[in-house]
């Protein structure tokens, strides 16, 4: 999985007004947790534009005054209800030999045929949580609706791997096609309701015949 390098210093005053004043000046208080002890530090909120403001999933190189490197994830993100500046950042610190939970993107790959048809596409799920050790975190789950007709779904039973842990039940659905109104389910299907009207119709000829006479 691709990293984001955050710069920041660490924060010695955790309290109410060190951390407005932080905010005013334009800086972000941040915690890491999962080590020996809660990491308290701060950076430029324009640093967290890559990490925040897109789709993708990431991990974290967190560089502090004087050298130290923290790798991490973000785990949860405050923003002000009215502005939506980012008022806080929680990070969980990663290890080499610790699983860590986090959401990764689904990306659909391929044109439906259930769509070209006239079905709706339902995109069910468009992340999904996993876990997994770090260096087995991927960029994103690639699924391929190419061949997903009216009626059919692609579930996570698909997306299994030795890798990591899902952390949702096999059956759970991520995209499936929704037969619309207008549409044709299948050319097969077509002819044979066709057949089925034309002898129905055929039927009732006969016992239109049978009546009058």
């Amino acid at each position: 999985m691709k990293s984001i390098t955050i710069k920041g210093s660490e924060r010695e005053s955790v309290g109410k007004k060190a951390t407005k004043a932080l905010r005013n000046a334009g800086e972000v208080p941040c915690v890491v947790y999962g080590g020996d002890k809660p990491l308290h530090f701060s950076a430029p909120e324009l640093a967290f534009k890559d990490l925040v403001y897109t789709p993708n999933a990431h991990t974290v190189a967190i560089e502090l005054d004087g050298g130290e490197v923290v790798r991490a994830v973000m785990q949860d993100i405050q923003f002000h209800p009215v502005t939506d500046r980012i008022l806080h950042v929680d990070f969980y610190q990663l290890f080499d030999d610790k699983p860590v939970t986090m959401n990764i993107p689904v990306r659909l790959q391929g044109n439906s045929p259930g769509v070209r048809n006239g079905g709706r596409l339902l995109f069910r799920k468009r992340k999904l949580a996993i876990k997994a050790l770090p260096d087995k975190l991927p960029d994103f789950f690639d699924v391929d609706i190419s061949k997903l007709k009216i009626g059919q779904n692609i579930s996570v039973e698909t997306l299994l791997n030795d890798d990591f842990t899902i952390l949702h039940p096999e059956t759970t659905v991520v995209v499936q096609v929704m037969t619309a109104r207008a549409a044709v389910v299948e050319d097969d299907e077509e002819e044979e309701g066709e057949e089925g009207a034309a002898a129905e119709g055929a039927e009732g000829e006969a016992a239109e015949g049978t009546a009058q006479e």
